[in-house]
């Protein structure tokens, strides 16, 4: 049984229990950020999961654990899109129907990928905040069983899978720069790394428009924000004034949170499509940018940057391609 916070053998049990439903992802050179970087960037493909995103690996570790009365009634959350994606294919897979409920700024490609993948798309108020509160009273309702996009031991403990993959792929990792947003990717991939080197440096990158995550560290608590347009619309949303886990854990062991602009996410985007040819979200760009503008301090000589999803709105990927 998981412990009230996720350890390093809980990282362990979430691999075996998640097998089935994800793919253990590349992780490639890229000698463009290398040659920008002066040492060795590697590049960790999540956008390449069955789903598109790492959300799958948290899904799956907390749906895996389900009763069979919870299954009877079925599942329900709240989602900027990809982690409602990933719900709503685990959901198909066991058997039980999911609820997936999202703010109006969620893009409609991601609204319709969760409809054709069987779960049932709620859109529902201005902000993430809006749409949790909805997800709430739902729950309540129709006796669902809430699947917590971040702040959750089991969640928490599904994406720590991606720290085991990168030091089983390359041992002397130095530094890993993550997408921070409600924590539960980055302090999975902390708690995994940091339990077999604290001196594996790892840094968060949120984008400069409403970085709630970053603002509830400087100020040493939760903190709720008015959301605001982004391309990174992927990290939006608040991570909860009654947060559990995620902030506490990136208070422990996140070493550095830096901040990335509009432009330089557009820029990372366009960089993945004309070097490695591949579309990727502007939540997924934030890492490249901070290491491509020089924000994050990277230390020693091997680098990783998360790839965290590819799951980008058609219209927002000829916008950002334009310039190439």
């Amino acid at each position: 049984m998981t412990p009230e916070h996720p350890n390093f053998r809980d990282i362990y049990i979430a691999r075996q229990r998640i097998a089935a439903f994800i793919w253990k992802t590349p992780l490639i050179e890229s000698p463009w950020l290398a040659e920008h970087t002066e040492v060795p960037v590697y590049l960790k493909l999540e956008n390449l999961q069955q789903t598109g995103s790492f959300k799958i690996r948290g899904a799956a570790n907390r749906m895996a654990v389900l009763t069979p009365e919870q299954k009877k009634f079925g599942v329900i959350t709240v989602s900027s899109g990809n982690h409602g994606r990933a719900v709503s294919y685990v959901a198909a897979s066991l058997g039980t129907e999911a609820s997936v409920c999202l703010s109006r700024n969620v893009p409609p490609d991601k609204v319709t990928a969760i409809a054709q993948l069987g779960g049932r798309p709620i859109v529902i108020g201005d902000s993430y905040d809006e749409a949790e509160k909805h997800s709430a009273t739902l729950e309540q309702r129709n006796g669902l069983t809430r699947i917590p996009p971040f702040d959750d031991p089991h969640i928490i403990a599904g994406q720590g899978t991606i720290g085991i993959e990168i030091l089983e792929d390359l041992p002397d990792v130095d530094t890993i720069v993550v997408p921070l947003s409600g924590g539960g990717l980055i302090s999975g991939i902390a708690l995994a790394v940091k339990s077999a080197d604290t001196r594996i440096h790892v840094i968060g990158v949120s984008m400069e428009r409403v970085p709630v995550m970053y603002h509830s560290l400087q100020a040493g608590k939760p903190v709720e924000m008015d959301e605001g347009q982004t391309l990174a619309e992927g990290l939006a949303g608040g991570i909860g004034l009654d947060n559990q886990y995620t902030f506490r854990l990136v208070q422990r062991l996140v070493d550095e949170t830096v901040l990335v602009s509009e432009e330089e996410i557009a820029e990372a985007m366009r960089f993945m499509l004309d070097k490695h040819h591949m579309a990727i979200e502007g939540a997924a760009a934030v890492g490249i940018a901070a290491v491509m503008h020089q924000k994050a301090r990277l230390t020693g000589t091997n680098v990783v940057i998360v790839i965290s999803g590819g799951n980008v709105d058609a219209t927002i990927l000829r916008r950002v391609s334009q310039d190439l």
